[in-house]
């Protein structure tokens, strides 16, 4: 392979450079990708011999050092360690771009790696990932039919940008990555701020322009530094043994497929048509050990009989029409104890949310190369083995889930109050509990739904559906509301969620080469109304925020201090708010607003009242004593003439001898000590800023003591 670079400007203003033959020579393929001072190295590895197992093992792998941008890792452990949320997003995305384009029946071990080795903090490297990974399968002998490209599209003031900076993306309201080929779209995710149906076409329209650039880019490398491609030929069909399992099949399927059952029933009456053909067959010497071949031929019938009900007849498996969309049924306040909690079904898809409201020492930390921040709001996304009827390890979320989780809170994120409007952490889980199709879907509604029942809120009810495709020879029909069989057996994967008035979040895929954009606003439309049907059918439910929080959740509240009054409160070494936080069992954060030139104080507790004793006892300390009030005060030091009382931290008044009972007080001692815990009101603040106290004017005579 010869050392050597090529660039390419792929769209107005924005240049990218591939560089192949100097580092990573004994991948099968590798290069080098450069957008400013972003760099990326993408290699491709598949093995010489074929693995057993019964599907493709693609495994795709983006990691971001942080030497790429000259940080080292948070925490105690210097050294980057599993993949973050954010690199397997990534990755994920680059999967889905590449795996339609291998051949069928490719059965041997495949990785792509692609490595951030330096980062200008302004260009992802995710996108440039995703270009680089097809450029390495591309000019390698491994049998791939790209090339593909992805890039990321951004709208900044009504003008579609691709590739934008990090800092364009500051004031875009579309955020989304489209992958495909020279030919066609293949696969989108991304989120944005409510646009229309037309205005999301025209940013992937948009998009696959730079895309067509770049995929003709990666042509010119392969004439230029490309290696022959290996032979592949997937292993021979018997035609034979293909024949008899059609003859004894054929029939069965198809009238099972067109009956209209439910997942449990179909499922039940699908295996048992399976498992006799099977014996049947392996009856025979010919055949006592064709068992996989025959699942694999019986697989292939009930595609092509589910396929053709739809292109012929426009009937679906559970008989619906394209269009229909299952039945709904929803509960909001479902669980005891959470502080919201919903439960949302559709067809046999159920999810099963709740919602936590904590303070801001819940909120998440989250660093990567690009950012450091913490974050208030979140889903987490969980898909149990039970859903689907199965026994398994409980394990850890794996890609799958992170990806749904994060397809699902990116959705319904576009439509939460800001921190300040609100001034909760928001922590959201989807627990699967059935599943037959769009899970993440259901997360979405379900999530939704759960927020508004713990009075967050919710600027729009959010709600999403997923689309599916069949491409025949002539003809293509778009479904709403896909099951698991018409997304195993479909052509496409199309997600999209949002309000009634646009989309806040989307995802596609494509298992063929691609869709044409005619047929993409088809479903974009379709989609549409499905989303106005669901969230007419959850409006049934709840429809706005319920007016008040649950009872379980942290209390707070919020004042503002001038910002040279900050250090008082805080005290040396943080003294003083230890204190008070100790005693009045709160948890108090204090922010300077620089611009404003204000302290933000917020105050949380799990009783109101507590809260209210922090706030009072901060305006004691920054000079705002109300005279009338009463306070908590402690003793600290014991006179002839009275007892010094500190109200607030660092603030003393005088609690005089006659003003501690109705009845005369010989000797302070007798009555008080050092340390000693009181209520006193406060009679006056003198000139000077000396306090008066009394104690007698909160006890009624009869209770004097002595």
């Amino acid at each position: 392979m010869k050392e050597d670079f090529k660039s390419v400007e792929f769209a107005p203003g924005k240049e990218l450079s591939i560089e192949t033959g100097r580092i990573a020579k004994q991948a099968d393929g590798a290069v080098v990708v450069r957008m400013g001072d972003t760099m990326v190295l993408c290699t491709a590895v598949s093995s010489k011999e074929p693995t057993d197992k019964p599907f493709f093992p693609l495994t795709v792998d983006l990691r971001e050092s942080f030497s790429a941008g000259g940080k080292f890792p948070g925490g105690f452990i210097k050294r980057e360690g599993r993949p973050n949320d954010k690199e397997v997003l990534s990755s994920r995305l680059i999967d889905r771009s590449l795996r339609p384009l291998f051949p069928d029946g490719y059965r041997f071990d495949t990785q792509i790696v692609c490595k951030v080795l330096s980062s200008d903090g302004e260009h992802d490297g995710d996108v440039l990932g995703g270009v680089g990974a097809s450029a390495a399968l591309h000019i390698s002998d491994v049998p791939f039919a790209g090339p593909i490209a992805e890039v990321r599209v951004g709208r900044v003031d009504g003008e579609f940008v691709i590739n934008p900076t990090i800092s364009e993306m500051e004031d875009s309201d579309i955020d989304m990555i489209i992958g495909g080929t020279e030919e066609s779209v293949i696969m989108m995710e991304g989120e944005m701020e409510e646009i229309s149906e037309k205005a999301m076409l025209e940013a992937i329209k948009e998009a696959h322009k730079s895309i067509q650039k770049l995929c003709r880019f990666q042509e010119e490398l392969r004439d230029e530094f490309g290696k022959e491609k290996r032979e592949f030929e997937p292993e021979p069909v018997d035609e034979d043994l293909k024949e008899k399992v059609h003859e004894l099949a054929d029939e069965r399927i198809r009238e099972l497929v067109s009956v209209g059952l439910g997942k449990e029933e179909y499922s039940s009456r699908l295996k048992d048509i399976k498992e006799n053909v099977v014996e049947e067959l392996t009856k025979t010497e010919e055949y006592e050990d064709a068992g996989g071949d025959i699942k694999d031929v019986l697989s292939k019938i009930e595609k092509e009989e589910l396929r053709n009900l739809i292109l012929e007849k426009e009937q679906r498996i559970d008989g619906r029409s394209p269009e229909d969309i299952r039945d709904i049924w929803t509960q909001v306040d479902y669980l005891a104890r959470t502080h919201g909690s919903a439960i949302f079904t559709r067809g046999e898809t159920q999810a099963l949310v709740s919602v936590t409201l904590g303070t801001q020492k819940d909120a998440q930390a989250v660093d990567t190369l690009l950012t450091e921040e913490d974050k208030k709001f979140y889903l987490h996304y969980n898909f149990p083995n039970f859903s689907v009827g199965e026994a398994g390890f409980m394990r850890g979320p794996g890609r799958r889930e992170k990806g749904h989780g994060h397809l699902a809170e990116t959705a319904i994120s576009k439509l939460m109050p800001s921190f300040e409007e609100f001034g909760y952490v928001i922590r959201v889980i989807s627990d699967i509990t059935e599943s037959n199709g769009s899970s993440s879907m259901a997360s979405v509604c379900g999530g939704s739904m759960a927020l508004m029942d713990a009075g967050v809120p919710l600027k729009k009810p959010v709600a999403g559906i997923a689309m599916g495709m069949i491409v025949g020879d002539d003809k293509e029909v778009v479904l709403s509301d896909i099951r698991g069989e018409e997304d195993f057996m479909g052509d496409m994967d199309f997600k999209t969620a949002g309000s009634r008035d646009g989309i806040t979040a989307c995802q596609m895929d494509m298992k063929v080469s691609g869709i044409s954009f005619e047929k993409l606003e088809e479903a974009l439309e379709q989609a549409r109304q499905g989303r106005l049907h669901i969230l007419d059918k959850m409006a049934e439910t709840i429809s706005e925020p319920q007016d008040q929080i649950s009872e379980f959740a942290p209390q707070f509240l919020n004042m503002e201090i001038d910002a040279d009054e900050i250090g008082s409160v805080i005290g040396p070494g943080g003294k003083v708010i230890q204190t008070l936080q100790k005693e009045t069992d709160t948890e108090i954060w204090v922010e300077e607003d620089e611009e404003r030139e204000v302290g933000k104080i917020t105050i949380t507790a799990d009783d109101l009242a507590n809260a209210k004793e922090a706030k009072k006892r901060i305006e004691g300390i920054v000079g705002h004593l109300e005279e009338g009030a009463t306070y908590q005060g402690t003793v600290k030091a014991i006179k002839d003439y009275g007892a010094f009382v500190e109200i607030v931290p660092g603030k003393d008044g005088l609690l005089h001898v006659s003003e501690i009972n109705h009845t005369h007080v010989s000797n302070v001692s007798d009555v008080l000590e050092v340390g000693d815990e009181l209520e006193v009101k406060l009679l006056k603040v003198e000139h000077g800023g000396k306090l008066r106290l009394s104690r007698k004017a909160l006890i009624d005579k009869d209770g004097d003591q002595g």
